[in-house]
Formats: structure tokens, C-alpha cells, sequence
């Protein structure tokens, strides 16, 4: 009879075009047919066999509309969750449930320096970037190269229609020894001791807190944007993830390794305690601005000659902050630019030094203003304390990539301006992760110091898996130094220098989940960003250079 199918005609065309939106589905949409069909956006092919051929139109019509209903038309790729131990091995999917989701990344490799030191478990930065301190050639575990071991939990879950509230808890760990990410404990186990038996000694935002990387929560809406409030990565540091060609790795990027660039002036200021986010998008253009609430305590200060209990008095944290970001996204092109301003940030140089110092046993027993002995009550002990210098920060980031398939571009510069503070520090005062400051330079300039960074690199990809990346970094500072006399065998922290790093690294995606890497990075310093111990004469780098190849695997989920 006319207009009617028979049972083997209809299975057969029903399987021709459920094999053909299948494929659509799957590519589209990035979910597999098992997924849909799980979900009922598709109904089984036994549910469809008594069916016409226009009902089986409208109901391959009905999951279609569903399915770009819940993504979105041009909505990005967005992982489904997890359903089993085979499709969390094989595919993107995410350990989601109910809204919260929990990620992290495992990152290792093996390396080899040539003017290095021995390791410790607090450093989770490596040993690429040329140290003051290096020595000797070796070879070490490398962990943490293309991206900070760690876990986190984030969460997003709507109270109401177009709002959700958000939150964020992550944290750092050293997959060498498993201790949370802490840069002051590299500088505290190192106090006091000679110069030749230091370890890796750093300086960083992650100083062993909990969630030393970020926990904050707040409320997101689709028009009016997010507002979060915690502890935060300031907007440099989101600017610095997006226009490093190496992501901020810390094998590969001197900006990834060392956080000046991204805190606008001082490292420790990478991420901020206390701090209000808020980012908005319309259409092309996104804004962001962020401030921080001044925190902490600021120890005991004091500008006379003889600093003593009488003469000293309790300060008050200033350490206030604030940023902004502009910038615009124009088909594959991308711009933004960060101005952002610290007060009383704080630079950990070295270790409290021992018996190689140039004057006193530890710089701690010196107050920095007038250089006389601190003793009695306002002694504040050497144990489990770091020694800083503290100044005023401005910086502004202009940075941009674009991408010509199948190479990426990057570009960024940042200009730097530091002072002394208006507002100084004094003995006792906090740092980051709680640790006091038994030692404290407010007037480490002689007058402004001025800073200024630029990188530039390219990604190519091959065949989508593997990716090549070349990056060149450069930082210079101008001479701060009243008298400005930098000449051979005078040369100090305050004297004009400069310090380069290339790098070159292939990376091969796997799986979605687990690649490999192998590179190289080479850098130098020279001047007065040579100079390891900043007081009297200078005391130079061991080593003004290091090269570091290394090779290691990632897994992410």
C-alpha cells in the first residue's frame, strides 16, 4: 500500500539516519550518542519502530531543539560529567555533582641544570630561572613545569533564573614531597646558614597557606557580570595566564616563574587576601576591577637613633591594593590592558643571612632606617621569620596575541614604578601565609625605581596534539642608586641590570587528559639584577646564567 513502510525498510532508513545525527550530535555538541540517548533528548530506536516517518522527523526535531537549548547556539564546548572510570580516563569529562566540581592537575619530570642547587619539599617552583645562589651542576626532580600541581573544588548553582552563586577553593602541592607550596619556608630553612649549603630559596604568594592559590565565593549573573570576594589572583596574574605563550609554566616562562610581572612590582602580590573581584563581559569588550582591604599586622616601627621600647611604635597596615582590566576579544584577535597599584608590598630576597654576612650575624639584629643594633624587648626572634623590603607599587600591562591557524602569537610589556613606602612597615610585621618579619628595609631606594618587562612568542600546532611554543622574556630596571656609580667591582642592587630568558618546548596531548613534554629554557642576568646580596659593595650571582632542559607528564582533570 501506498504511503506505508514495512517493518525491514523502516529499520533499515532509521538506521541510516540515526548513524547520521549521531555524528552530528557527537561532533556539535561534543556528547556522545550513549550520553543523549541516557538523558532522553533521543528516544531508542525500539521506541521508534512503530512509528511513521513523520513522527520519527518531529522527535529527531524535539532532541535537536533541546539539546541547543541547554548549550547554546555558539556556545563553547563545555565537558560533560563523568559517568564511569573508562570515560573519565578517555575523554574531558568532569567530576561534577549537583553543580560542584572537583579538578586538579599532577605534574613531574626530571631535569638537569647547569648551575643549580640542591632541591628542598617546600619549592614548587623548580629550578629553570638562574639563581643568585646556584652552584654546581645536577640533575633533580623538576615538578610543577607546565602547571602547579595541586587540587581545587569550585562550584556554580543557580538560585533563581540568569543568577548563580559561585565559589572557588584551590590549593598547591609539591609532587616531589607532597607539602603544600610554601615560599617562605624555602627562605626559613635556609636561615642562617652559609651561603654554599643553601637549598632552593624563593619568594612567592603561595607561603603553606590551606588554599594557597585561591578560595573566595560570590554571585555571577548572565547581564550584570561576577562579584567574588576571598583570597584571589590579582588581574595581572589572570593577564599573565592568557598572554604567556607558555601559560605561566614555570620550566618554560620567566614570568610564570617569577611573579613580578603578574603582581605589579613583587611577586608576593601575584594573589591578594581580602579582595573584592568583579569581571563583566558585553558583547567584544570585558572589564574587570578588583581592590584589596588593607590586613594583617604592621609590626613596630621606629626613625631614631636609638630604637629602643620608648622610641617604637605600633603601625598599621596600609597594605591596601586596587586594579583594573579593559580590554576587547575581535575575532581571533585579543588586547587588555591591567594598570594596578599595591601599597607596602613586600620582596623576600634571601634567607636571614649567617656567618657569611657582610656586618651583623643576621640582618634581622639591623633596623634598616639608621642601621644601628636592635636589642632588648624589641629583639624579635630569628626562628620561623623572613627578612623583606617593602616599597609602594605601580605597574600598567599592555599585552596581546592572535591566532593564524594554525600559529598563536603573544606580545605584553609592563612598566614598573616602585618607592619607598608612605606608610613604612616595622618589626613584627606579617607576610604572606602568617609568617612575622623579624627584619625590615623601608628605605631600600634611594629614589624610584623603574621597571620594565616584555615578553614575545609563538605556538604552532601540529595535527591538534602537539604543540611547539617559543617564548622570549626580558626584565630591566634603571639605576636607582644616589650617587649613580656603577662601575666594575661597585656594582649594586641599585644599579641598572638586566635579566633574559628563551625557551623553546614541544608538548603532546595523549589523551585529552595526560601529555608529555620536553624542552630547554637558557637565561642570564647582568648589572645590577646580578647582584645576590643587595648590601655593602654587592655580593654577586655565583653564576650569572643557567641552563635547564627538561622532560616530564602532566595529567589534568
Amino acid at each position: 500500500m501506498r504511503g506505508q513502510i514495512g517493518l525491514t525498510d523502516f529499520q533499515e532508513r532509521w538506521s541510516i539516519v540515526k548513524r547520521s545525527y549521531r555524528s552530528q550530535i557527537f561532533f556539535r555538541y561534543g556528547r556522545t550518542w550513549k550520553t543523549l540517548t541516557r538523558a532522553g533528548y533521543i528516544p531508542t530506536a525500539a521506541s521508534l519502530l512503530p512509528a511513521q516517518p513523520l513522527l520519527l522527523l518531529l522527535w529527531l526535531a524535539m532532541g535537536a531543539f533541546s539539546v541547543w537549548a541547554q548549550t547554546g547556539a555558539a556556545a563553547p564546548h563545555t565537558p560533560d560529567p563523568c559517568t564511569s572510570g573508562h570515560e573519565f580516563a578517555t575523554t574531558d569529562c568532569t567530576l561534577t555533582w549537583h553543580g560542584i566540581t572537583v579538578y586538579g592537575a599532577y605534574d613531574v619530570g626530571v631535569g638537569w641544570v647547569s648551575h643549580g642547587l640542591p632541591e628542598n619539599g617546600y619549592n614548587y617552583e623548580g629550578a629553570s630561572l638562574v639563581n643568585r645562589n646556584g652552584f654546581q651542576h645536577r640533575f633533580l626532580v623538576a615538578p610543577n613545569n607546565l602547571q602547579q600541581t595541586g587540587l581545587g573544588i569550585r562550584g556554580k548553582e543557580e538560585f533563581r533564573p540568569g543568577w548563580s552563586v559561585v565559589f572557588n577553593a584551590s590549593t598547591g602541592i609539591n609532587p616531589q614531597s607532597g607539602l603544600l607550596a610554601n615560599a617562605s619556608k624555602t627562605d626559613i630553612i635556609n636561615n642562617g646558614l652559609p651561603r654554599s649549603s643553601y637549598s632552593y630559596a624563593i619568594d612567592g604568594a603561595r607561603a603553606g597557606q590551606p588554599f594557597n592559590d585561591e578560595i573566595y565565593g560570590g554571585i555571577s549573573s548572565e547581564h550584570f557580570g561576577t562579584l567574588t570576594f576571598g583570597r584571589e589572583r590579582s588581574l595581572g596574574t589572570d593577564a599573565m595566564l592568557q598572554y604567556d605563550p607558555a601559560g605561566g609554566s614555570y620550566a618554560f616562562s620567566y614570568i610564570g616563574y617569577n611573579g613580578t610581572m603578574a603582581g605589579g612590582g613583587d611577586t608576593e602580590n601575584s594573589r591578594w587576601d581580602d579582595a573584592v573581584k568583579y569581571r563583566l563581559t558585553v558583547g567584544p569588550v570585558h572589564f574587570g576591577a578588583m581592590y584589596k582591604f588593607a590586613d594583617g599586622s604592621a609590626g613596630c616601627y621606629s626613625a631614631t637613633a636609638g630604637w629602643t621600647a620608648a622610641t617604637c611604635t605600633a603601625e598599621s597596615a596600609h597594605n591596601n591594593a586596587y586594579g583594573f582590566d579593559l580590554g576587547a576579544t575581535y575575532r581571533k584577535f585579543s588586547v587588555d590592558i591591567v594598570p594596578q597599584h599595591y601599597n607596602q608590598a613586600i620582596s623576600v630576597l634571601n634567607p636571614l643571612l649567617g656567618a657569611q654576612s657582610l656586618t651583623q650575624p643576621y640582618q634581622s639584629t639591623v633596623n634598616s632606617i639608621n642601621t644601628n643594633q636592635i636589642t632588648g624587648a624589641n629583639m624579635v626572634d630569628p626562628s620561623d621569620t623572613v627578612y623583606g623590603i617593602v616599597t609602594d607599587n605601580y605597574g600598567i600591562i599592555v599585552a596581546a596575541k592572535y591566532a593564524w591557524d594554525p600559529i598563536k602569537f603573544f606580545a605584553g610589556y609592563e612598566y614598573i614604578w616602585q618607592n619607598n613606602p608612605k606608610n613604612p612597615l616595622g618589626v613584627g610585621a606579617s607576610d604572606q601565609g602568617g609568617y612575622r618579619m623579624s627584619g625590615v628595609e623601608d628605605n631600600n631606594l634611594d629614589h624610584e625605581k623603574l621597571v620594565n618587562i616584555w615578553w614575545t612568542g609563538a605556538k604552532y600546532t601540529y595535527r591538534s596534539k602537539t604543540d611547539v611554543t617559543f617564548s622570549w622574556y626580558q626584565q630591566r630596571q634603571d639605576t636607582f642608586r644616589v650617587p649613580p656609580t656603577c662601575v666594575p667591582g661597585n656594582f649594586r642592587a641599585s644599579c641598572a641590570g638586566t635579566l633574559n630568558e628563551g625557551s623553546l618546548y614541544l608538548n603532546h596531548h595523549f589523551t585529552k587528559r595526560f601529555d608529555g613534554f620536553a624542552g630547554v629554557a637558557y637565561s642570564w642576568v647582568s648589572g645590577g639584577l646580578a647582584i645576590a646580596i643587595p648590601h655593602g659593595p654587592g655580593v654577586p650571582y655565583n653564576y650569572n646564567n643557567n641552563c635547564a632542559p627538561t622532560v616530564g607528564g602532566r595529567f589534568t582533570f
